[in-house]
């Protein structure tokens, strides 16, 4: 009895703070497909992620970060600041899903959900040019001066600077789809990932190309 009362004693020593870490809006793990960047340093297992630690992924990796009540995919070959409530796009892009409201920013533009509800969406920044996508829930959309609704299953873009004459374009879809390279990507990376827990992540990667077949959505 008494060896079983020590391990439980260790065992909630060690979890139990865990446990309250996790549940702070402002801390996160993250989970690594293939191999990523954390603060600059290689990660290739699940980690601990804090406010203003810089996620970066390549063109055959990807990562997914889970925090209360949200979950962000980093997609491949981005540069993504992670923050309290709030993820920061340097380039490349991010899939969001959360109940908690979490915004997602690329210079002046920022996407926030309009309601409390789970929302889904993505923002991309490639070469200024801001792209957001709500897949599902409305979005408050911000370049600084003038905020916009867009509605589930619209699409808008914007410049992430004020430098050049910012643009406001929105337009109905009868679906959402993401850029289809960057989501044929991330698709085979989070799929050969899963696969070499049996297989190998090796053998995965040795497919990857931009004529690939198609492979189903990630679902953060």
């Amino acid at each position: 009895m008494n060896i079983v009362r020590d391990v439980l004693c260790w065992v909630m020593i060690v979890f139990v703070p865990a446990s309250l870490m996790a549940a702070d809006s402002g801390v996160g793990m993250v989970r690594p497909y293939g191999t990523a960047r954390l603060n600059g340093a290689a990660v290739e297992q699940s980690s601990a992620i804090f406010p203003v630690y810089l996620v970066q992924t390549s063109s055959a990796s990807a990562m997914k970060i889970r925090s209360s009540g949200s979950s962000v995919t980093v997609l491949p070959d981005s540069l993504v600041k992670f923050e309290d409530g709030a993820v920061s796009v340097e380039h490349g892009g991010v899939k969001l899903a959360t109940s908690k409201s979490m915004v997602a920013r690329a210079g002046i533009v920022s996407a926030t959900p309009a309601s409390s509800a789970r929302t889904e969406f993505e923002l991309t920044d490639v070469d200024g040019t801001v792209q957001i996508v709500a897949l599902k829930g409305d979005l408050q959309i911000s370049n600084g001066s003038v905020t916009t609704t867009l509605s589930e299953g619209e699409q808008a873009t914007q410049q992430d600077s004020d430098k050049t004459e910012s643009t406001n374009r929105s337009e109905k879809k009868q679906s959402a789809p993401a850029p289809a390279a960057k989501r044929r990507t991330v698709a085979f990376i989070v799929a050969a990932a899963d696969a070499a827990a049996v297989g190998g992540l090796a053998l995965g990667m040795a497919e990857l190309a931009p004529s690939s077949r198609v492979i189903s959505p990630v679902t953060p």
